[in-house]
């Protein structure tokens, strides 16, 4: 696939149906601070700019994508069953021709696929709706034994910059002990709140096994500190998104 700038294609072994690719910064319309390849039509870019985006995205891909109000829940869709942005973090698609689509600055995005390459799925992974179950609910609506799917983890916020504090931590706690391992103590500051740094590659990774998928792919690159690449809104404040795609061909 022939892309422009430095879009990436996943390195996964994905089968042959199966395509997917994501966006990076570059190679858009968007004036600063959305430059330049900014998908997103609700952090207040330009219209005209964003539908410039969208337009040079399409003409890599099959359809429209299946554009989602992102929520930072658990609610999945059929792509191609919605006509207007529906609020989901996830969605799938079983037919060629029906572009998942989620967008991101920091949040991760999480491609998945079954072995036979009769369905795809890309999720929206805040560390809210990770939490809350939107990849064990994006697993189970694929309606594939778990041990066929493999997913691909694009880039999010990294461990060496994602900042939380107690609240996070025993989110995840709380659902398994051993994700105590993926975050890491903060020197402590007088009169400063308690934090720790979180490694969202890891927890997903430990969420995907809960649900039964152990091919696990990506999950290296850290968009707060490449900021000629990603976007990050932790990094930035009001800034665009890119996208992570995955789609079936006949």
């Amino acid at each position: 696939m022939h892309l422009p700038v430095d879009w990436i294609v996943p390195d996964w072994p994905a089968p042959m149906r199966v395509r997917s690719l994501i966006t990076t910064r570059n190679g858009g319309a968007s004036a600063a601070p959305f430059d330049s390849m900014n998908l997103a039509a609700h952090v207040g870019d330009d219209p005209a700019a964003v539908g410039t985006n969208r337009g040079r995205l399409r003409q890599h891909l099959p359809a429209e994508p299946c554009w989602l109000q992102q929520m930072h829940g658990t609610n999945v869709v059929e792509a191609g069953t919605v006509t207007d942005a529906v609020q989901a973090d996830a969605c799938i698609a079983r037919s060629p021709g029906r572009v998942c689509a989620v967008m991101v600055a920091d949040c991760l995005p999480v491609l998945l696929c079954d072995r036979a390459g009769s369905t795809v799925a890309a999720a929206h992974a805040g560390w809210r709706g990770l939490s809350a179950g939107v990849l064990e609910r994006t697993v189970a609506a694929m309606d594939r034994a778990p041990a066929q799917l493999m997913a691909y983890l694009g880039p999010a916020i990294g461990p060496r910059a994602f900042e939380v504090q107690a609240d996070v931590l025993e989110a995840f706690t709380g659902l398994d002990p051993r994700a105590a391992q993926c975050f890491r103590d903060r020197p402590v500051v007088a009169g400063m709140p308690r934090k720790w740094l979180a490694d969202l590659y890891g927890l997903a990774r430990q969420r995907l096994a809960h649900a039964g998928v152990e091919a696990v792919y990506g999950g290296s690159a850290c968009a707060f500190s490449e900021p000629a690449r990603f976007f990050s809104h932790r990094r930035d404040g009001r800034t665009g998104r890119q996208a992570a795609l995955v789609w079936l061909v006949a």
